[in-house]
């Protein structure tokens, strides 16, 4: 199954926490993880939040603001966001192709921006500032539920079958042939429920699987790996993981 990392922490900055919580079991084929990300007290210069690719869909919630909320997706690069020297977001990391939405309501950042939609983002953003993050858990799962019901989130049969067979995959092709579809069927789904072109989808899994330590996983050979892991995150891979908690 895919297990993206969607950030890597400093190693040097032990005042901030990350947590990830799995959801219950009647949403694990649409929500990857729970999450939580806060510093423990003022940081004594800007905290910069570097955010892997992966092709997953997040709602966020920023606790610190409960006007700022909304639904994101990262790129098929790594970007670094700056959050200051004080903040606390807890967020929902959704697996691919999930989101059903319009993708117009999915912004890109969502760090600080007020949201304007029309999902109650605002309002389950103040509920969530009244406990601690593992009371939390309900309040995000009945939004989940919600979503669901209003057909907003839903499993994805074609990348849950590229998921079964990561390990036969290696191309587009490949991809195509396990999801039972032509390449332009292939094309056409994943860019509608992912906004992923097959080949760009097929490079963020290749490298979130380096990242879980198949290092050469679907690569022609090492240095092909080294200048495909550093064309996406700026960073070849061992100074990456000198710098990075992942």
């Amino acid at each position: 199954m895919y297990d993206p990392k969607g950030n890597g922490k400093e190693k040097t900055v032990h005042d901030v926490r990350f947590v990830e919580v799995e959801p219950p079991s009647h949403l694990r084929g649409i929500v990857h993880r729970f999450l939580e990300l806060k510093t423990a007290g003022p940081l004594p210069k800007d905290y910069r939040f570097h955010a892997l690719p992966d092709a997953c869909t997040y709602i966020v919630f920023n606790q610190l603001d409960p006007k700022i909320s909304g639904v994101t997706k990262l790129r098929t690069t790594s970007e670094e966001f700056n959050l200051g020297k004080v903040f606390h977001f807890i967020n929902i990391r959704f697996l691919p192709g999930v989101w059903q939405g319009d993708p117009e309501q999915i912004g890109h950042g969502a760090l600080a921006t007020p949201y304007s939609g029309t999902l109650p983002l605002i309002d389950i953003n103040r509920r969530l500032g009244q406990g601690a993050f593992l009371d939390q858990q309900a309040i995000l799962s009945d939004l989940v539920d919600m979503l669901i019901l209003r057909k907003l989130v839903a499993a994805n049969p074609v990348v849950e079958k590229i998921f079964q067979h990561l390990d036969d995959i290696q191309t587009v092709a490949d991809m195509a042939e396990v999801s039972n579809l032509s390449t332009r069927q292939l094309q056409r789904r994943l860019k509608q429920t992912t906004g992923f072109a097959p080949h760009d989808f097929l490079k963020v899994l290749r490298l979130q699987q380096a990242l879980n330590g198949d290092d050469t996983w679907s690569y022609a050979d090492q240095s092909h790996f080294i200048h495909s892991f550093r064309n996406a995150t700026g960073y070849t891979p061992g100074r990456y993981s000198r710098k990075f908690d992942v």
